[in-house]
C-alpha cells in the first residue's frame, strides 16, 4: 500500500474515546468497568491499527465498535465451559480426558474452596512434604516401594532421564519410538533430556540379543515405551518386561518402563486385557513405571512414577522436582480416585470411565431408544444407529466399544441440503451456554450415547429442536 493510501486508511480509524462513547460500549461499560472495557477498546484499535500499518484496510467505525462489543463479552466468558459428549470417545483429549465422578467432587470440595494440611504435619505440629497424603495409596495399591507425582507422564519420563542418563546412553528398541498427541515423540524427550538414545531391532521384531550387544561403559538405562495408540500385529517380536528388567539387573542397570496410559490394575469383567498395568509392571520387575493420571487411571491430569525406592528417592530431590510438582487439586483429586482402587465395586462405581466401559451393548441401545423418543417429543425425527465407541486418549487402540446413538432424520430434499442442515445443527450446539459435541458423518449428525448420561438428553433434543425450528 502507497504511503498516501496508508495515511488515508489510518485516518479512518476511530479514536478510543469516540468507541468509548458509543451507546453499546456504554453499557459495557455499565456491566464490566470503564477500566476494563477502555483496556478492551485500546487493544482492538491497536490490532486494526496493527493491520492498517502492515497493508491491511481500515473496517467501517460500526465494525470496530461491534468488534469491541464482542471482545468484552469474551473475555469477560469463563474460558472452560462443561460440555456435553456426544461424541462416544470416552477419554476425549479435546474435552479434558478422563471425566470425574460425584464421589471425586464430593472428596475435593472442603479442600480446594479452603485451607488444607497440603503441606502441615497435623500429628506434629510442624511442615510437612505434599506427597505424603498420597504416596501411601499408590505403594499400596501399585506395589510399588515408593512413588513422585508431577505434572505429567512426559514430564516424569524427563525427570527419570534427566535425573539418571544426562550425558549418557539409553537403550529402546526401534519399535517404541512412539509419538503421543501434541508431537510427543519419544526420541525428541531424550535429546531434551540430555540422554543419547540408541535404537536397537527393527521397527517390528526386538530381541534381548539386541539390547545386549548395544551395552556399552556409558549405558545409563534400558526404556520401553507402550504402544498405548497404535497396535502392531503379525510378524512382530519384542522383549517382555520380566525379561528386560532381568536383563537390565544383570547389568546393573536402572529399568524404565513408560506405560503411558496409566491403567493401575485391571477390573474383572471388563475388556482389559490387552493393557499392560502398573502392578503387573512393578511386579515384573521394572525400576521405575511412569503413567498418566488423566487416562486410564481416571483423574485429573498428572505424572506419576513409581517404583524402587532408591531410584524415586533420587527423584524427589532432583533439581527440576520443585518445578515439576502438583498441586493441592491435583493431589486431592488423584487421592480420591486412588482410594476407589481397594475394589472392583468401588472401581466402578467411583470412577467414572469404568462405569462407562461397563455399559452393554443392550444397556446402550435402550439408552438410544430413549433419547429418540425425548427427540421425538419435541418434534425433531431420528432414528437408532449402530455406533463404534472407543476409549480415546491414546489408549487402548484395538478395543472396539459396540454402542449406539441418536441420529436426526432431515426432509430435505437431496444430499447437500441434508449435509448443510446437519453441519447447522452441529455448528449451533458448539454455541449454547453448555455446548454439545456430536459426531457430523456423511452429511449426518449423531449422538452416540455411550459417553451421554439420560439427564442430559432433555437438554439436548430441546436445543437441536430450536435450531431444527429455526431451520423450517
Amino acid at each position: 500500500m502507497e504511503k498516501r493510501s496508508m495515511q488515508s486508511e489510518l485516518r479512518k480509524l476511530p479514536s478510543v474515546d469516540s468507541v468509548l462513547n458509543q451507546p453499546v460500549i456504554r453499557k459495557q461499560i455499565e456491566r464490566n468497568g470503564a477500566d476494563f472495557v477502555t483496556f478492551v477498546v485500546r487493544s482492538v484499535v491497536e490490532n486494526v491499527r496493527h493491520s492498517v500499518l502492515n497493508g491491511g484496510i481500515c473496517p467501517e467505525a460500526a465494525e470496530i465498535i461491534a468488534k469491541c462489543d464482542e471482545a468484552a463479552d469474551f473475555i469477560r466468558k469463563p474460558i472452560l465451559k462443561e460440555v456435553l459428549n456426544a461424541t462416544g470417545v470416552i477419554i476425549h483429549t479435546n474435552l479434558g480426558r478422563a471425566p470425574l465422578g460425584k464421589k471425586v467432587l464430593e472428596d475435593i470440595k472442603g479442600v480446594i474452596s479452603g485451607y488444607s494440611n497440603l503441606e502441615y504435619d497435623l500429628k506434629t505440629g510442624e511442615r510437612g512434604h505434599r506427597n505424603d497424603h498420597i504416596v501411601p495409596l499408590l505403594k499400596y495399591i501399585t506395589k510399588a516401594e515408593d512413588a513422585v507425582i508431577v505434572n505429567n507422564n512426559a514430564a516424569g519420563i524427563m525427570l527419570a532421564l534427566g535425573t539418571f542418563a544426562k550425558g549418557k546412553e539409553v537403550i529402546i528398541s526401534r519399535g517404541e519410538l512412539i509419538e503421543i498427541g501434541g508431537s510427543f515423540r519419544i526420541p525428541e524427550i531424550l535429546a531434551a533430556s540430555g540422554a543419547i538414545m540408541v535404537e536397537v531391532g527393527t521397527t517390528n521384531k526386538t530381541r534381548l540379543s539386541d539390547y545386549e550387544k548395544a551395552i556399552t561403559q556409558n549405558t545409563a538405562m534400558i526404556f520401553k515405551a507402550h504402544r498405548s495408540n497404535f497396535d502392531m500385529v503379525g510378524f512382530t517380536e519384542e522383549v517382555s518386561v520380566h525379561e528386560l528388567a532381568e536383563f537390565s539387573h544383570k547389568k546393573g542397570l536402572p529399568f524404565l518402563y513408560d506405560i503411558g496410559s496409566g491403567l493401575i490394575r485391571k477390573p474383572k469383567n471388563l475388556n482389559l486385557e490387552s493393557e499392560p498395568d502398573v502392578e503387573s509392571a512393578i511386579l515384573d520387575g521394572a525400576d521405575l513405571v511412569a503413567f498418566s493420571g488423566d487416562k486410564l487411571l481416571g483423574g485429573s491430569q498428572a505424572g506419576v512414577v513409581a517404583g524402587r525406592k532408591e531410584f524415586i528417592s533420587k527423584l524427589k530431590t532432583a533439581p527440576m522436582m520443585r518445578a515439576l510438582r502438583v498441586d493441592k487439586l491435583t493431589l486431592a483429586t488423584l487421592s480420591s480416585v486412588i482410594r476407589s482402587y481397594f475394589n472392583d465395586k468401588t472401581m466402578i462405581e467411583n470412577i467414572t470411565l469404568f462405569s462407562i466401559i461397563e455399559q452393554t451393548p443392550e444397556q446402550l441401545k435402550k439408552k438410544a431408544e430413549e433419547l429418540v423418543r425425548k427427540f421425538n417429543s419435541f418434534n425433531v425425527s431420528a432414528k437408532v444407529v449402530r455406533t463404534e465407541g472407543k476409549c480415546g486418549g491414546g489408549t487402548l487402540p484395538g478395543v472396539k466399544i459396540e454402542s449406539y446413538g441418536a441420529v436426526i432424520v432431515s426432509n430435505k430434499g437431496n444430499q447437500k441440503e441434508r449435509s448443510d442442515f446437519a453441519e447447522k445443527i452441529f455448528r449451533s450446539l458448539h454455541e449454547l451456554e453448555r455446548p454439545v459435541v456430536g459426531i457430523l458423518k456423511q452429511g449426518e449428525i449423531i449422538f452416540d450415547v455411550l459417553t451421554l448420561e439420560k439427564k442430559e438428553f432433555e437438554y439436548i433434543a430441546e436445543n437441536v429442536s430450536q435450531i431444527v425450528g429455526e431451520q423450517r
